[in-house]
């Protein structure tokens, strides 16, 4: 069970809260200790005029008064405090008991209201105070600190508070950890459970996306990669469909020739023999661009890139499309300044023009153009092949660079996944823009 995600999150949750209320006890506490202190500075100050007029009065008579040492005492109780006053030899004058007994009883009464005795501190000591008249020991003073009512009560409703507080605040705490760990991995559980999915086949399964957080992209990603993974195998089942059509066709000519040879019905003349050949040639160019998408993808591996000057490298090339261009009547234009440097690997580089090239003679009918330009841009070079043929569907474009797809009937679909392979094996990028029926640009960029 610890082993669950939810349960490490809302254990993770719930401690923080832990502290955090923690952290409040303490806090109350230290409030607390400051409050006490504060009053017993207070205290101090008290003890320090009770001692004082004590020794006012009986330095104004030389002996103990008892009104005013009465006086004296209910006046210490009204402070917070309960007294005994002894003279020098010890003996007790009067205390806070005797000082109360001997007023009248209305006013006795309303004195106990108003200093709203609670009872003493824990301690229940008297701490003596000597008095002193002229550097002689008169008597002793000893005080015991009472708890005033209104000590009590703020430290009672500070707890009071407190508690409901971390009742409520506690409550609340466990109730959001709870839910926000329940939320927090609920996509990840969606995830899992789609991705049991994925492996057991069923690549139609996608996670509900309801955030736009850090859960939400990657939900969005796992989309992605499950319909990448979708569209694969469409692509790889168009692809077993394709290469079982394309081969059915030579191998279904080549053995029907060789069959109508034996049986005598066919001459085993040079013309028959140059038919299986062309066949055989058929399958031997399907087994080379499955081959050659193979490479592509080690190209990485095996690139030996040089600085080339574009414009005599690319005519080079354009050189061995004159024959089939003016065959179809379709002109080839070139545009490259001197001086255009691009940094790849050349054989590489050549492949990609010799397939975006013929992709484009393809495209276009006769009296049509194909445009293979080159320039600079920083620290890019820039290659352009342009026609003005048949365009692509715009529902196409997304998926013309994925292996084994074709837009058109025949053909594997591998000439330009090799394409992008190589480069993106060069590190750049290509980008294509078309209008069904006005024509196609393929942009690409090649970083030094």
């Amino acid at each position: 069970m610890i082993k669950s995600l939810w349960v490490k999150f809302l254990i993770l949750l719930f401690s923080v809260s832990i502290i955090a209320l923690s952290a409040a006890f303490i806090l109350r506490e230290l409030m607390i200790r400051d409050f006490r202190e504060y009053l017993e500075g207070e205290g101090e100050d008290r003890v320090y005029w009770i001692t004082a007029d004590l020794e006012t009065s009986y330095a104004a008579s030389g002996r103990w008064n008892n009104d005013e040492i009465r006086r004296d005492a209910v006046w210490a109780l009204m402070l917070g405090f309960e007294i005994r006053l002894l003279n020098k030899q010890g003996v007790l004058i009067t205390n806070t008991d005797r000082a109360l007994r001997s007023l009248p009883p209305l006013i006795h009464q309303r004195i106990e209201e108003l200093s709203a005795l609670q009872g003493t501190r824990d301690t229940g000591q008297f701490i003596p105070y000597p008095l002193f008249l002229r550097g002689e020991e008169i008597g002793r003073l000893e005080i015991r600190f009472l708890l005033p009512k209104r000590e009590q009560v703020f430290v009672e409703r500070s707890n009071t508070f407190l508690f409901a507080a971390l009742g409520v605040l506690g409550g609340i705490a466990v109730l959001l950890s709870v839910v926000f760990s329940s939320r927090l991995t609920r996509p990840l559980k969606k995830m899992a459970s789609v991705a049991t999915f994925i492996s057991e086949g069923d690549l139609s399964k996608r996670v509900d996306v309801t955030t736009r957080d850090e859960l939400g992209r990657l939900s969005q990603a796992f989309n992605q990669i499950a319909t990448a993974l979708q569209t694969q195998e469409l692509l790889r089942r168009k692809l077993i469909a394709n290469v079982a059509h394309e081969l059915r066709t030579p191998l279904t000519a080549i053995q029907g020739e060789i069959e109508g040879m034996m049986d005598g019905l066919i001459a085993t003349g040079k013309e028959q023999l140059q038919s299986l050949y062309e066949e055989a040639d058929r399958l031997r160019k399907m087994l080379d661009g499955m081959e050659e998408l193979t490479q592509a993808q080690a190209s990485r591996l095996t690139l030996r890139k040089r600085r080339l000057e574009l414009k005599p490298f690319l005519e080079n090339i354009l050189e061995r499309f004159a024959r089939p261009a003016v065959e179809k009547g379709v002109a080839v234009l070139f545009d490259c300044k001197d001086g255009v440097t691009a940094h790849a690997d050349p054989d590489r580089l050549s492949q990609i023009v010799i397939n975006l090239v013929s992709n484009a003679l393809k495209a276009v009918e006769t009296n049509g153009t194909v445009t293979v330009a080159a320039a600079r841009s920083g620290q890019e070079a820039i290659l352009e092949i342009r026609d003005n043929g048949t365009g692509i569907r715009q529902e196409d474009i997304p998926f013309i660079f994925e292996r084994f797809y074709t837009a058109s009937s025949g053909g594997l679909g591998l000439g330009l996944a090799i394409v992008r392979e190589l480069i993106d094996a060069h590190g750049g990028t290509i980008t294509v823009t078309s209008t069904q029926g006005v024509g196609s640009v393929f942009s690409v960029r090649l970083p030094d």
